[in-house]
């Protein structure tokens, strides 16, 4: 089976991503390819370095980097043992920075590739389903900061991303089931075809067969692709990308990154916004309850019963997507279809947290 190849082209840098079953075997000749700079070093979590570092090796000869993975590991003191072997190993600007993990290390090492001597070549080949189908794409790198996720980083696109589905069987289920909450949310916004994949197709997709995984890894990559194709730095299209993002951050705020893994935190986010959206009478309550089941179907999320609502509105307030004040909230108009509104009040705000779980 051939790999699949989707463009993305930003009006920083075009590159591609290639998609399929064995890809990373052609590590070498992809970044070849590409021209990546033959002075190369890869960042990985322990955890993917034990499972996969032999498969990597034999791919591409890389110096690991290896620094811990995980949420609360985020932070600018990772990053900074990043930048500690960089210069330890004298890596110059002709250098490349290889991400080899999840969404974590994607997010901070690619940050520490556009900072470093204020910017080296950058490549993310991702080991989780959500890094594949959605973080690794797109340019946005950065790290978390106490008060928020993700408020401090930066947009630079990588020179390739490189996704693999092999190297999704030895991910967790729980981790494999965090990925498919990303997936959901690109159903909701753009593609009701997926959105149905996974409603009733979820038994093959845990299976872990290539063609399936190919198949909605590849249609979630097109639609990011589009996206950030048409609005790469999130002034306008890109921020539907935001979609279950606003509640669920809060909640892994207010949790310490400890709770949710960041999909699952989405799956709560992204009822909360349609929750909002019925009320207001813009999304069917039929269209609620499908979100409502797929999401169920996939297994259980972790308990927020003892999460308060209060806790939850304070820390929206610090959430990247507050403009002049205002917070943009992404509500789904129906499966495929979506608005952007930056009216929501504290008591609607309040009433679908309720609904979903979260106590006054």
């Amino acid at each position: 089976m051939e790999p699949v190849r989707v463009d993305v082209a930003t009006p920083s840098r075009r590159y591609a991503i290639t998609i399929g079953d064995g890809v990373l075997t052609r590590l070498t000749r992809l970044l070849d390819e590409v021209k990546a700079p033959k002075r190369r070093f890869v960042v990985s979590s322990p955890t993917v370095w034990r499972f996969h570092g032999e498969r990597f090796a034999a791919a591409c000869q890389a110096e690991p980097i290896i620094v811990p993975d995980g949420e609360r590991y985020k932070q600018t003191p990772t990053v900074m043992r990043v930048y500690d072997a960089l210069i330890k190993a004298n890596a110059e600007r002709s250098s490349t920075l290889v991400t080899f993990g999840g969404g974590v290390i994607g997010d901070l090492a690619g940050y520490a590739a556009a900072t470093y001597l204020r910017g080296i070549s950058l490549v993310h080949v991702p080991t989780t389903l959500l890094a594949q189908v959605d973080s690794a794409i797109g340019g946005k790198v950065g790290v978390n900061h106490p008060l928020g996720k993700n408020l401090i980083g930066a947009f630079y696109q990588p020179l390739a991303v490189v996704v693999d589905p092999a190297v999704l069987g030895t991910l967790p289920r729980r981790e494999f089931r965090a990925g498919l909450y990303e997936v959901i949310k690109y159903g909701v916004t753009s593609s009701p075809s997926l959105f149905e994949r996974v409603a009733h197709g979820h038994k093959a997709i845990f299976k872990r067969e290539p063609e399936v995984l190919t198949a909605i890894i590849s249609e979630a990559c097109r639609i990011k692709a589009d996206v950030v194709t048409q609005d790469e730095k999130e002034s306008g299209l890109r921020r539907i990308l935001n979609f279950g993002h606003t509640a669920g951050h809060a909640l892994e705020s207010v949790t310490k990154y400890r709770r949710f893994r960041h999909g699952e935190a989405v799956g709560y986010g992204m009822l909360v916004a349609s929750e909002l959206a019925v009320a207001r009478g813009v999304m069917a309550p039929s269209d609620l309850q499908a979100l409502y089941a797929v999401i169920a179907s996939l297994g259980p999320l972790p308990p927020i019963g003892d999460i308060t609502i209060p806790s939850i509105l304070e820390a929206m307030k610090h959430d990247k997507k507050v403009i002049d004040g205002r917070l943009h909230f992404v509500l789904p108009t129906g499966i495929g279809s979506w608005s952007i509104v930056d009216d929501v009040t504290e008591k609607e705000l309040k009433h679908a947290l309720a609904k979903v779980g979260l106590k006054h």
